[in-house]
């Protein structure tokens, strides 16, 4: 309609002939102007015919929201690969959802983990060819995605649990609560099945299967928090090797705009958690209607690419395909990831002090209560409990965790005698997930390859008729 009304504008006889039309014959004049708006005809072409100059199609407006609504799952069933759903509670009552490309009998698995105001449709969204689990799949692996806590569907045990307490939260939470539970759930379900599946064979451990995980952003800072408090708790941490990328933890060397969000947060902290418990779109118009704008914007290249630059100097300049990532199938009308006031408290902290640490909860007794100590956990301090191989990977174009935060990682897990290695790619921040680069997952997938399947011997029952028939036959 504003299109209309614009050509109508542009185009003072054209209007005239139709208003004059219309006062000759109201009827004619109305029912020629809806037939016009309702058969619109858009202009298209398909790649690889040889002729690609554009065609005429007819569209109705029934069918012309452009808007994608699709789910995780929908992804990975419409390209032919298997799913399943896994339903995992937390500790303190969070229902999370753990997805999965299942390979039961497979020895190894991988577990990938997004980062903030991301889901798992990141590892997928880039179809067969450029995504992350589908590749992991390919070559064998068991895949599994997990969700952190505070996408919209927003379940609990506690089914009237108030707003402000869900969001009640922070990367804390991420780290010790949602982590393990859903690489608890993993073991429970691998260790099931390979006893199914494999049942004359043992390995030398409880665990029958090597996990892998990969971590993007804030995930990365949530799972190097796992495995850190899991060795001061001395439990298994049940994993074999870690692949971060771009991983949150340093952000000392931002830009302006997340130092002053910085100064922000840490100013209100006192009041606006009681206004504003979390940072998400809560209503499905809303939702549709940005999913709609950011879908728009890629048809209408001058104004998308207007917003890409807005966007991309507010984040300093980083290349990532913001606008392309918010017509992605995870920011729709169904879903959309929302952050805690508490996880952009917990990361204005971090940056303002240049340390890796746990939350602040604001108050020496509070901290005693949690920590034992007045002061939060340093997490870099005990990078040298990391007992697992790990690989950093930066992005020389990220400016939201850039490289010298990355390599800042990786110079404290090298003097804690870590067994790290490091490397950098031309990406931004966003492309480690919704950019298509086979360099990326080539060097990823060769990681996962350097861990060896568990040791395997023979079950008893298995061993012992092997032996009466070595018995029988030299007695023969």
């Amino acid at each position: 309609m504003f299109h209309k009304a614009a050509h109508y504008v542009l185009s003072p006889f054209e209007a005239f002939s139709i208003f004059v039309k219309w006062l000759s014959c109201p009827s004619v004049g109305v029912k020629d102007f809806k037939d016009d708006v309702i058969n619109a005809s858009v202009p298209t072409a398909t790649l690889g015919d040889n002729d690609p100059a554009p065609r005429e199609r007819n569209l109705t407006l029934h069918h012309s929201l452009n808007t994608d609504a699709r789910t995780c799952k929908d992804v990975i069933t419409e390209l032919g690969y298997p799913y399943e759903a896994i339903h995992v509670i937390t500790a303190d009552g969070y229902v999370l959802l753990l997805e999965r490309i299942p390979r039961r009998d497979a020895w190894k698995a991988v577990y990938l983990q997004h980062g903030i105001l991301d889901s798992s449709m990141g590892w997928v969204s880039n179809g067969i060819v450029g995504s992350p689990a589908f590749a992991a799949f390919d070559q064998g692996y068991d895949v599994y995605l997990g969700n952190f806590r505070g996408l919209v569907s927003r379940e609990h045990v506690d089914k009237n649990i108030s707003s402000r307490q869900y969001w009640r939260y922070s990367i804390n939470e991420h780290g010790t609560e949602d982590i393990p539970a859903m690489i608890e759930k993993i073991h429970e379900v691998k260790t099931a099945e390979l006893k199914i599946s494999q049942p004359d064979e043992e390995t030398n451990d409880e665990q029958p299967y090597k996990l892998c995980a990969i971590s993007h952003s804030m995930g990365g800072a949530g799972m190097l928090m796992y495995v850190i408090t899991r060795r001061i708790e001395e439990k298994p941490h049940r994993l074999s090797r870690l692949v971060l990328l771009s991983p949150a933890g340093f952000h000392d060397d931002s830009t302006f705009v997340f130092t002053m969000m910085e100064y922000l947060f840490l100013l209100l902290a006192p009041i606006l958690p009681l206004l504003v418990p979390a940072f998400y779109i809560p209503t499905r118009f809303f939702r549709m209607l940005l999913n709609k704008l950011a879908r728009d914007f890629h048809n209408y290249p001058a104004v998308g690419g207007l917003v890409q630059t807005l966007m991309s100097y507010f984040v300093g300049g980083d290349s990532s395909n913001w606008i392309g990532v918010l017509g992605l199938p995870h920011y729709n009308m169904n879903d959309m990831p929302g952050v805690s006031f508490r996880v952009a408290h917990h990361l204005a902290q971090i940056k303002h002090t240049g340390k890796f640490r746990m939350y602040d909860y604001g108050s020496t007794s509070a901290n005693m209560e949690v920590y034992g100590s007045p002061e939060p956990l340093d997490l870099g301090e005990y990078y040298g409990l990391i007992d697992i191989p790990v690989d950093l990977v930066a992005g020389r174009k990220d400016q939201v965790i850039r490289p010298r935060m990355v390599r800042k990682h990786y110079k404290l897990m090298k003097g804690s005698g870590v067994d790290v290695s490091y490397s950098e790619f031309e990406y931004a921040h966003l492309d480690f997930t919704f950019s298509h680069h086979e360099e990326l997952l080539a060097y990823v997938m060769s990681r996962l390859l350097l861990v060896e399947p568990a040791p395997k011997r023979q079950s008893g029952q298995k061993a012992l008729r092997l032996k009466r028939k070595d018995w029988r036959t030299l007695n023969c």
